[in-house]
């Protein structure tokens, strides 16, 4: 008998995500999909004061227009040297349109002089995820390490070639997509999500 099959909407515009999100929910019956696939293509205004505000405001926004079942998550980088920035404005740090590089340079900057030790930071998570009859389910995760002094690896996306994780002697971009997904901070998060996912009723049909 073939599984049932939802479509699980993820409330984002980036591919590097998309993709790691589809790894992680392999082997459970949904078909993952991005937000614009689901006919979804405004812009969504992050009016919150934290990571899982935030994610709340895209994943309901998406779900008012689909009405399917719905994630999003807000994450970004947390340097205890800078108060913990970017923190939410992670992806606008070095300003609107910025890219990744940008805001890997202006971090760089901010850090100028800072020893190694002084460099603690981490990578915070947090899910949001609307089913399709309205209940909610949030889940966060967290990955620890330290601003390194030059971008190293080709992997990833964001803040990941800056990111040093000493446990792996590398930064998250010189991980394989495997590796950064049982460390990550989406990974634990979304693996927290998949083990509430096996409970929801929808896998029984």
């Amino acid at each position: 008998m073939e599984k049932f099959v939802e479509k699980f909407i993820v409330a984002s515009k980036n591919k590097g995500k998309l993709i790691e999100i589809q790894k992680l929910l392999e082997g459970l019956p949904y078909k993952v999909i991005s937000m614009e696939e689901a006919g979804f293509s405004g812009d969504i205004e992050e009016t919150g004061k934290t990571f899982e505000e935030n994610a709340f405001i895209k994943a309901r926004a998406v779900f008012n227009v689909t009405g399917g079942m719905v994630m999003a998550d807000d994450s970004g980088l947390e340097v205890d040297y800078l108060n913990g920035l970017p923190g939410i404005y992670s992806s606008r740090y070095a300003g609107e349109g910025a890219s990744d590089q940008d805001r890997n340079e202006k971090l760089l900057r901010e850090l100028r002089d800072v020893p190694f030790e002084k460099r603690t930071a981490r990578f915070v998570c947090a899910i949001a995820l609307i089913l399709p009859d309205g209940k909610h389910i949030s889940i966060n995760g967290s990955c620890e390490g330290y601003i390194g002094f030059e971008p190293v690896g080709d992997n990833g996306f964001g803040y990941d070639p800056l990111f040093f994780i000493p446990e792996y002697n590398a930064t998250m971009a010189q991980l394989s997509l495997h590796e950064k997904n049982k460390i990550s901070h989406r990974g634990k998060a979304l693996r927290l999500l998949v083990d509430k996912l096996k409970n929801y009723e929808i896998i029984e049909k």
